[in-house]
C-alpha cells in the first residue's frame, strides 16, 4: 500500500469546535483534514433552531449553522473525510491515526473535536421527538418553552441546574428522579427544593414520550414505585403505578459520554468522566502536538459559542507547535 504523505494537522471531529479549528488552520495553510466522524456536525446538526449564536438575530437552524461552516473551512482549504478514528498512536513523531474505513493517516498534530453525547434512556418517542420538544440542553432550548409545562430527568447537578433555568421560562417544571433524594450537591439541591415553580416526583422514571414533529411533545408516560427503581421493578414482575402527564417539553439531566473511547493507552490524559484534560491556559493535552477542543474537553459550558471558541484556540496552539518544530520539512512523502 502506497504510504500516505505527513499532514500538518488533522482535526477530529466536525461539529462546531472541529470546523472552527478547521477555518482557523486552513487560513494559516495548514491544510486541515477533518474526520467527520458517524454524525458530520456533531449535536448541533441534531438542533432545530439556534438563537443564542453570535451574527444569528433571528436564530439559526442547527443543520444550517454546521452546513455554513463546513462551507467556510473548504472555502479556505479544508478537506472532509468521513472517517472516525478507531486507534490513536501518539508515541511518536509523526503521530498515526487508523480510521474506519481502513486508512491510516499520518500528521504532526491533532486536534481533537469528537463532542460528548447526551445519554439517553432509549424509551419509546425518543428518537423521534428528539429537537421537537425533546432536549439535553435547557440553555439551549429553554426559551422556546415559555408558557409551556416542562419536565427535567435526572437528580444530579445538571438536572437541578436545567431545572432552575427552566423556571425563567416555563409554568411548571416537574423534576422526574427514580430515586427518593437527590445526588446533587446541597446547595443545588435545595435551592430547586425550595423553588415554588419546581415540583419533584420521587422514585419516579420516564418510559414514553409522546408526540410528533409537527406537534412536538405532548406528554410523558411515567412509572413509579414506592421504593424506586420503578423499571427494574416492573421488568422484575412487580407491581408499578403507570400515569400520563400533559408537558410540552422534555430535558434530559443526565449527563454527557464524551467521545474519547479511541484516547485509551494514548497518553492522552482524561479526568475520572473521561472529559480530556486540558492546560490551564491552553487546549494542550498531556501529548505535545495534540490539542482538544468544545464538548470532549468540556464538562461545563458544552455550548455552540464556547466549543467554536477553543476550537479556534486549539487550532492557533496548534500552529504555534508546529512553527516550534519548523526544521521537519511538512507535507514530506516518507521514503
Amino acid at each position: 500500500m502506497k504510504e500516505a504523505s505527513i499532514n500538518d494537522i488533522i482535526i477530529v471531529g466536525s461539529g462546531v469546535a472541529g470546523q472552527s479549528a478547521a477555518i482557523y488552520a486552513a487560513r494559516a495553510d495548514l491544510n486541515p483534514v477533518v474526520l467527520t466522524g458517524d454524525e458530520p456536525g456533531g449535536q448541533l446538526s441534531l438542533t432545530t433552531d439556534v438563537e443564542n449564536y453570535l451574527g444569528f438575530p433571528e436564530g439559526v437552524g442547527g443543520h444550517e449553522l454546521v452546513q455554513r461552516g463546513r462551507e467556510q473551512a473548504e472555502k479556505f482549504g479544508a478537506s472532509f473525510q468521513q472517517a472516525s478514528v478507531v486507534n490513536a498512536d501518539f508515541s511518536e513523531q509523526p503521530f498515526t491515526l487508523s480510521l474506519s474505513n481502513g486508512e491510516v493517516l499520518s500528521t504532526r498534530s491533532v486536534v481533537l473535536a469528537t463532542g460528548a453525547s447526551a445519554r439517553t434512556l432509549g424509551i419509546p418517542g425518543e428518537n423521534e421527538l428528539m429537537g421537537y420538544g425533546l432536549s439535553t440542553c435547557a440553555t439551549c432550548d429553554g426559551a422556546f418553552h415559555r408558557g409551556n409545562d416542562v419536565v427535567v430527568v435526572g437528580g444530579g447537578d445538571a438536572a437541578m441546574e436545567e431545572a432552575l433555568f427552566l423556571t425563567k421560562f416555563a409554568d411548571s417544571v416537574t423534576v422526574v428522579h427514580r430515586r427518593d433524594e437527590l445526588r446533587a450537591s446541597e446547595i443545588l439541591a435545595k435551592r430547586a427544593i425550595e423553588h415554588e415553580e419546581i415540583s419533584f416526583r420521587w422514585n419516579t422514571e420516564l418510559s414514553e414520550i409522546r408526540g410528533s414533529p409537527e406537534d412536538s411533545v405532548t406528554s410523558v408516560r411515567l412509572l413509579s414505585h414506592p421504593d424506586g427503581q420503578p423499571t427494574a421493578k416492573r421488568d422484575a414482575g412487580e407491581d408499578v403505578e403507570i400515569e400520563s402527564l400533559d408537558v410540552q417539553g422534555v430535558f434530559y439531566g443526565i449527563g454527557h459520554n464524551p467521545n474519547t473511547g479511541f484516547l485509551q493507552e494514548t497518553g492522552v490524559q482524561r479526568t475520572e468522566q473521561n472529559f480530556v484534560i486540558t492546560d490551564e491556559t491552553t487546549t494542550a493535552t498531556t501529548v505535545d502536538g495534540v490539542f482538544a477542543a468544545g464538548d470532549v474537553a468540556d464538562d461545563r459550558y458544552q455550548q455552540a459559542i464556547t466549543a467554536a471558541g477553543t476550537g479556534a484556540s486549539a487550532a492557533l496552539d496548534a500552529e504555534a507547535f508546529l512553527d516550534a518544530i519548523e526544521e521537519s520539512p511538512r507535507n514530506e512523502v516518507p521514503v
